[in-house]
C-alpha cells in the first residue's frame, strides 16, 4: 500500500499530516520510555489521557500561533507570546487531564502542577517548532519570489533590445547619424554612436540584479535620453527632479527606460514642435512615489488609472511589480486633462545598502 502525503506548494507535508505523524511518534517514544514506571505505578490511563489533553491543546494552539505569526514580531517577542499561550493552555489541559483520570475527589494539587507543568512545556516546545517551520516556509517562499524577479529581470534584460532598443529606434538613431555625417557635423554623430554603444553596454554588461538605486535606474535612463535629445535636437526637453532621500531608494531593475522610451516615442517624437518629459520622485508616508509626465495635445475623456496594457513595454513594467511587490504598490496610467500622459508608481521605500550605492 501506498501512503501519499498531502503536501503544499513548497512540496513540504502539510498541517494535519505532520501533526498527526508528529505526534504518533512522540506518544509511541514516550510510551517506550515510561512504560517500565506506568508498569509499576499502574498509571497508563493517566497517561493515555495526558496525551490526549495535551494533543487537543495543539490544536487549540495553531489558531493562536497563526495569529501571531503573521504580526510583525521579532522571535523573542513570539516565543514570549507563545508561552504565555502555552501556560494557559497547558493548566487547562494538565488540570482537565487529572480529573478525567481521579475525578474532583481525588484531585491531588502537587499531581495537578505536575500535569500542568508537563503540559506547558510540551505546548511550549510545539509552539517553537510551529514557529520554526513557518518562518522557514516563508523564506523559502521570499527566496522564490526572488527568483522569480531575477528571472524577470533577466528576460527584461533580453526584451531591452528588442522594445526598448528596438529596430525603429535603432534606424531612428543611425538615421540621425547619417544625417548629422552629411551635415558635416562628425562630432555629434561620433557623440551619439558612444552613446548608444555605451546603453548597449550598460544594460548587457550589467550584474543580474533584481533592485537598484534610483539614482543608478535615472542615470541609465539618462543615457536614454541623451541619444533621444541628439536625435530630437532642442525638440526634446528633459526636467529631472528628484527629492535627496529617494535617490538611495531601491527600485526594479530597467524599471523607467521603458516608461521613458513610450513617453518620448508616442508623446514628444510624434509632435512638430516637440515637448517634454518630467520625472519626480518622492517620498510620502513610508512610501516611494515616481511620476514620469509627457507633454502632448490635451485629451478630452476623463482621467483613469490604467486597467490593462497593450504595449510590451507596460505589460513587463506592470508584471515585474507585481512579482517584485505583490499587492504593495500601485501603478497608474493617466491623461491630464491638460494634455500629455503621465505614469504614477507607488512603491515600498526600501533603502539600499552603502555597498550598493554607486561611488
Amino acid at each position: 500500500m501506498c501512503i501519499v502525503l498531502k503536501r503544499d506548494q513548497l512540496g513540504f507535508p502539510g498541517f494535519w499530516t505532520l501533526q498527526i505523524l508528529g505526534w504518533i511518534c512522540y506518544y509511541l517514544l514516550m510510551l517506550v520510555s515510561m512504560l517500565p514506571s506506568m508498569q509499576m505505578t499502574g498509571s497508563v490511563r493517566e497517561f493515555h489521557l495526558l496525551t490526549l489533553t495535551t494533543f487537543v491543546g495543539t490544536c487549540l494552539m495553531r489558531p493562536l500561533c497563526r495569529w501571531l505569526i503573521r504580526k510583525p514580531y521579532s522571535w523573542m517577542a513570539l516565543e514570549s507570546r507563545g508561552f504565555l499561550f502555552a501556560l494557559l493552555l497547558g493548566v487547562i489541559a494538565g488540570v482537565g487531564g487529572e480529573l478525567l483520570t481521579h475525578g474532583w475527589a481525588r484531585l491531588g494539587l502537587g499531581d495537578a502542577l505536575d500535569a500542568s507543568v508537563q503540559c506547558t512545556i510540551t505546548l511550549f516546545l510545539w509552539a517553537s517548532l510551529y514557529f520554526s517551520i513557518k518562518q522557514w516556509q516563508q523564506s523559502t517562499q521570499e527566496r522564490e519570489r526572488l527568483l522569480r524577479a531575477e528571472a524577470e529581470v533577466r528576460d527584461a534584460r533580453l526584451s531591452a533590445l528588442r522594445y526598448q532598443l528596438n529596430p525603429h529606434f535603432l534606424f531612428n538613431s543611425l538615421n540621425a547619424v547619417s544625417t548629422l555625417v552629411l551635415d558635416g557635423n562628425a562630432a555629434a554623430a561620433t557623440r551619439m554612436l558612444a552613446q548608444i554603444g555605451e546603453l548597449l553596454r550598460t544594460i548587457l554588461d550589467s550584474d543580474t540584479i533584481v533592485e537598484t538605486p534610483l539614482s543608478q535606474e535615472i542615470a541609465c535612463t539618462e543615457q536614454y535620453l541623451a541619444i533621444e535629445q541628439t536625435r530630437l535636437g532642442d525638440r526634446l526637453r528633459v526636467d529631472v527632479a528628484l527629492a535627496a532621500d529617494t535617490l538611495d531608494a531601491l527600485v526594479p531593475c530597467l524599471l523607467l527606460q521603458p516608461l521613458v522610451e513610450n513617453a518620448v516615442r508616442h508623446g514628444i517624437a510624434q509632435q512638430v514642435e516637440g515637448g517634454s518629459i518630467r520625472i519626480r520622485s518622492l517620498t510620502q508616508n513610508a512610501q516611494l512615489q515616481i511620476s514620469i509626465h509627457n507633454s502632448g495635445v490635451p485629451y478630452t475623456h476623463a482621467v483613469q488609472p490604467v486597467r490593462g496594457a497593450n504595449g510590451i513595454g507596460l505589460k513587463n513594467t506592470i508584471e515585474r511589480l507585481r512579482t517584485l511587490y505583490g499587492d504593495d504598490h500601485r501603478f497608474e496610467l493617466q491623461w491630464p486633462q491638460a494634455g500629455g500622459c503621465e505614469v504614477t508608481m507607488v512603491l515600498p521605500l526600501r533603502k539600499a545598502q552603502a555597498s550598493e550605492m554607486p561611488p
